[in-house]
């Protein structure tokens, strides 16, 4: 699973990467010295917090290795738990295949949280569907990880509350069959993504004084909301009128037909260029500004919303290309450490990105076109693990999509770091398919 970091010479990194391994130092600074200071970045601190330990004490290797042995065993775990003979043979040729022909490998060689979301999604169909084929060292193991996966990202936690929710109306509606039993795993799974999320409000409690699930995040649905049109017409017609001036965007309404990359990241965007005051004031708007836009605009919202959610579902290509900023900031995270960068493929834009989208396209549509052709085979078998596999695989795909693709925006790594579990549930249906073809 490592092969991408070993090919590139050097882990890949992204534009967050840089403050993931950033971030880290300062909280832990004032975890265990009380060395507090005024900001502490945007992103995930349980990510960073779990990954300081390795890149401090070793290099940022130790962290690919990390996140390909997670990914490995997990995979270990739900292969033992629908392929019964010659597991660890088709184990192996599972991850091969995996790691050559989908993002697997190339997520579990990103210094970023995305390779912990598919992982996650995986953990649910073990705690859930597979609990008794672990061990209770192992369902420990898989809970923690869980826990973290969790924790390590806002759109995980999100995704995993969605599929609780929809397991329990599973249960409610089959209380039988392959849902017979599973109430009390649901809410173990529930429990956990309640730990992370308490894990979260306290220590931004901590930092910061006060609680909060996302930190110090940008506006992302406002932007999104602009950017789609009804939010930009609604601050156009609107903020004229004295009642609806009070909105912190109104300072803002000339500059509003950016993309959304420019209005967050850019050097003259919006929210650079607001001071710490406005940024907060304009967070705390957010929510009354999309529920007025959506009042406004209801229809054009939500065909926008839709359109913006099936974009998403069908885009998956790698985008893993050079980024100067990477480079200018580097030092920043890693000092005494960036000729290792300079000297990898990824600078030089030489990673064969274009190749393995194209074959990750292929494999995606070849296993979507397995799964349906084997569906009615599949349904009458009715195969616990496996209905509880699927079950938990392509809700996660779909409310993946829905939730990046609606609330943040349409971006490549967004749906392809989860799309590799659909060629995962192919093979495993097909294995499962052969071994009762034998048997009959």
């Amino acid at each position: 699973m490592t092969w991408p970091a070993i090919y590139n010479r050097y882990p890949l990194l992204y534009p967050d990467s840089i403050t993931y391994i950033a971030d880290g130092r300062p909280v832990a600074r004032a975890l265990f010295r009380h060395e507090f200071s005024a900001y502490y970045g945007m992103r995930s601190f349980f990510y960073s917090l779990g990954i300081l330990p390795f890149y401090r004490i070793a290099t940022l290797w130790a962290v690919v290795a990390l996140q390909a042995v997670i990914a490995a065993w997990v995979l270990w775990l739900v292969a033992r738990s629908i392929v019964p003979r010659r597991t660890q043979l088709w184990y192996l040729a599972i991850v091969a295949a995996l790691s050559l022909i989908t993002s697997v490998s190339w997520y579990a060689s990103l210094i970023m949280p995305d390779i912990l979301g598919p992982v996650l999604y995986l953990c649910i169909y073990l705690l859930v569907f597979a609990d008794e084929t672990l061990s209770p060292a192992e369902r420990v193991i898989v809970a923690m990880i869980a826990w973290w996966a969790v924790a390590s990202h806002a759109t995980h936690l999100m995704v995993a509350i969605a599929l609780c929710v929809f397991l329990a109306i599973l249960w409610a509606i089959f209380q039988s069959g392959f849902m017979l039993n599973r109430l009390k795993a649901i809410g173990g799974v529930a429990i956990i993504i309640v730990l992370a999320a308490v894990a979260q409000l306290g220590l931004h409690n901590y930092l910061y004084g006060e609680p909060s699930l996302n930190g110090d995040r940008p506006p992302f649905l406002m932007v999104r909301l602009i950017a789609d049109g009804p939010g930009r017409w609604y601050l156009e017609q609107h903020c004229g009128e004295a009642k609806f001036a009070r909105f912190a965007m109104c300072n803002h309404v000339r500059d509003l037909d950016e993309s959304p990359d420019q209005f967050l990241w850019g050097e003259d965007g919006v929210w650079q260029n607001s001071s710490r005051e406005e940024q907060k004031r304009i967070l705390q708007e957010e929510v009354a500004f999309a529920l007025a836009t959506l009042r406004t605009y209801p229809r054009a919202v939500l065909a926008r919303s839709a359109a913006n959610f099936w974009n998403q579902l069908i885009t998956f290509d790698l985008g893993f290309e050079a980024n100067d900023w990477v480079g200018e900031e580097f030092d920043r995270a890693l000092p005494g450490q960036k000729s290792q960068y300079l000297r990898s493929r990824q600078v030089r834009d030489e990673l064969p990105l274009v190749f393995f989208s194209t074959v990750e396209d292929c494999v995606a549509v070849v296993s979507l076109l397995v799964i349906v052709l084997l569906s009615v085979w599949f349904w009458r078998t009715r195969s616990s693990r496996l209905m509880g596999l699927a079950v938990v695989v392509v809700p996660a795909l779909v409310v993946n999509a829905l939730v990046t693709g609606t609330l943040s925006m349409v971006e490549n790594r967004y749906q392809s770091r989860v799309i590799w579990l659909l060629p995962l549930l192919a093979a495993l249906l097909v294995l499962d398919w052969n071994a009762h073809r034998k048997a009959a």
